[in-house]
């Protein structure tokens, strides 16, 4: 069946980079995708038998799509989730495609070709819904880049919108660099990291920049925060548990001559493990604070917990492997090292075993090392990947659920000769 899936996912390729095409020149931003939506559910419309669930405080929605093979009881049929996101980031583009944007936004990190390769599933399953031995929830999540799209539909219940949580979840991100053309796979464990931004004030006293001694200056105590916190990285984390702490900004005063009263910095901080995230964010407030209280001053630490690090379960790594490889013989890689980026996807795997995976967009032939990576205004995603994408999200939601189903038959029958 594996074959047939990706002959299927071929067939579909026209229609699915025309699509890709069309979503690629409406990019919106953040939770508010109403265009990209409407666009999406219209290419899939004709599989009219999907339940539709929308978000209410977000775009989004998940797809619902039942197999006529499955058990009636909810609580014994399998059910698989597939996710894309869709919200594009604030990039203009810079790229000579016929077809790109020019509404100064830009799908600058594949969600054009997320979205079109989840259609293709849909598509490829919805055919095959009457051999289907469980539920597919297709979820179109918007607000992935900084805007917490997934807690959104989380928290209004829809992964439950099959009837109850579904056994395993699945996803996947195109890179335009970095990994070579043909590459599919992951790692196991951790294949991204958390995502956390904190902000530190520091309050001093201000006054006339030729007398310091009269004031609490804050911006020397900022610039100290700042070397420290690396210098405590160095020194308190595991080389091989890695943590990363980035200022981004620092802001203080508006003239030459004049103190400030206090000085903002904010960093973007980073871990592959959720003990060093916690554990970051808790001594980087320790230190701000012994820091400016050791010249008389004092700091407020305000920290947004945005993603957790996203953590791939062992059996579905050991499942995704072997299914991708059964479908592109000679394909499958593992990821070396985490990535530094985040995923919102991780909270979805927070609640449901998955596996989270990589797919190259960058053509033929093409340098990998060289090009412009995600995010670039400038980066580049291979139509060509599309289909590719298609074929992976299906044959993971048909091998499991089909798996599961004869996992389940083959008990059945034991059990009933050992009776």
């Amino acid at each position: 069946m594996s074959q047939q899936i990706l002959q299927h996912t071929k067939e579909l390729a026209e229609e699915l980079i025309a699509l890709r095409h069309d979503l690629h020149q409406i990019p919106e931003l953040a939770l508010s995708l109403p265009e990209t939506q409407e666009r999406v559910l219209s290419a899939i419309a004709d599989c009219s038998e999907l339940e539709i669930h929308k978000c209410e405080s977000a775009s989004g929605f998940m797809a619902v799509l039942r197999g006529s093979q499955a058990s009636a009881d909810i609580n014994t049929r399998p059910i698989v989730l597939l996710r894309a996101d869709m919200d594009a980031l604030p990039v203009p583009e810079k790229t000579e495609l016929t077809w790109k944007s020019t509404n100064g936004r830009m799908h600058a990190c594949g969600h054009d070709l997320h979205m079109s390769g989840l259609v293709g599933a849909v598509k490829v399953l919805y055919a095959r819904r009457e051999e289907l031995c469980g539920d597919v929830v297709f979820m179109f999540q918007s607000g992935e880049e900084g805007y917490d799209g997934a807690q959104h539909m989380i928290d209004e219940g829809l992964l439950d919108a099959a009837g109850r949580t579904p056994d395993h979840a699945y996803g996947l991100h195109v890179w335009s660099a970095r990994y070579p053309h043909g590459f599919i796979g992951t790692r196991p464990g951790a294949m991204m990291a958390s995502a956390d931004t904190m902000a530190i004030t520091v309050k001093g006293r201000g006054g006339h920049g030729s007398a310091p001694h009269e004031t609490l200056d804050p911006i020397p105590v900022a610039a100290e925060i700042i070397t420290e916190v690396q210098v405590m990285i160095t020194r308190e984390f595991n080389a091989f548990d890695p943590v990363v702490a980035s200022c981004g900004q620092i802001h203080s005063g508006h003239a030459s001559n004049v103190i400030n009263d206090e000085a903002f910095m904010e960093f973007t901080l980073r871990a592959f493990s959720p003990e060093s995230r916690e554990r970051l964010v808790r001594r980087m407030g320790e230190l701000a604070d012994g820091i400016a209280r050791a010249h008389n001053m004092q700091v407020e630490v305000d920290t947004t917990r945005l993603y957790p690090v996203t953590m791939n379960n062992a059996e579905e790594y050991d499942f995704a492997a072997s299914t991708i490889e059964s479908v592109f013989p000679g394909r499958w890689g593992v990821q070396e090292t985490p990535m530094a980026a985040a995923e919102d996807f991780s909270k979805v795997l927070e609640q449901i075993p998955g596996v989270f995976i990589g797919v190259s967009a960058v053509e033929p032939g093409a340098d990998h090392e060289a090009l412009p990576f995600n995010h670039s205004g400038y980066a580049h995603f291979s139509d060509n990947t599309v289909p590719d994408c298609a074929a992976v999200l299906a044959s993971l939601a048909w091998a499991r659920l089909q798996g599961t189903a004869a996992k389940g038959n083959t008990q059945a029958s034991t059990a009933g000769e050992g009776a």
